[in-house]
């Protein structure tokens, strides 16, 4: 565990403190566009373990959060079929940071701004540990992903594509 000085307090651990969520603060060098291949490299971990807190919108007025696989992408037909809409598509970054309270590169599910709906890859959920945005840029948490369906309520969903057509 890092020193108490070393941890950056974003919305994101504030609500991990207030709620208890044991959780390890994690730093690495953040590049512009590296995503989660990045961060998997600079923490030496499998890149299927670094989640990416995804911003989709049916409209502008419906959004919610998707936490996915950092070498998956996301079946926006299947997520819309699952939500009953027509489509659903990457919020732009104005409206993610909007809606989030956080800059694109360091959006968390933890503290945000507006309270969203949360969906989560179901495999993601069988992993013994996660790493995932603490809310800042090159700032990650490690912890348990069992937590994101208590303090998130986030529902499990199958809505991963990825290079296996999985």
């Amino acid at each position: 565990m890092a020193a108490k000085d070393d941890v950056p307090v974003t919305p994101a651990v504030r609500f991990l403190r207030e709620r208890r969520i044991p959780f390890r603060p994690v730093h690495y060098p953040y590049e512009e566009h590296g995503g989660t291949a990045n961060a998997a490299r600079c923490l030496g971990v499998a890149e299927r373990a670094v989640i990416k807190t995804l911003i989709l919108q049916s409209d502008p007025k419906h959004a919610c959060v998707v936490l996915m696989h950092g070498d998956r992408e996301v079946s926006t037909k299947g997520l819309a079929r699952l939500l009953g809409v027509k489509q659903v598509a990457p919020a732009d970054p104005a409206a993610a940071q909007r809606l989030t309270g956080y800059q694109v590169g360091g959006i968390s599910p933890f503290g945000q701004r507006s309270r969203l709906p949360v969906f989560v890859e179901a495999t993601i959920l069988d992993l013994p540990a996660i790493w995932i945005n603490g809310g800042k840029r090159g700032f990650l948490v490690e912890l348990d992903p069992r937590c994101l369906r208590e303090a998130l309520g986030a529902v499990p969903v199958t809505v991963a594509i990825g290079a296996d057509g999985m």
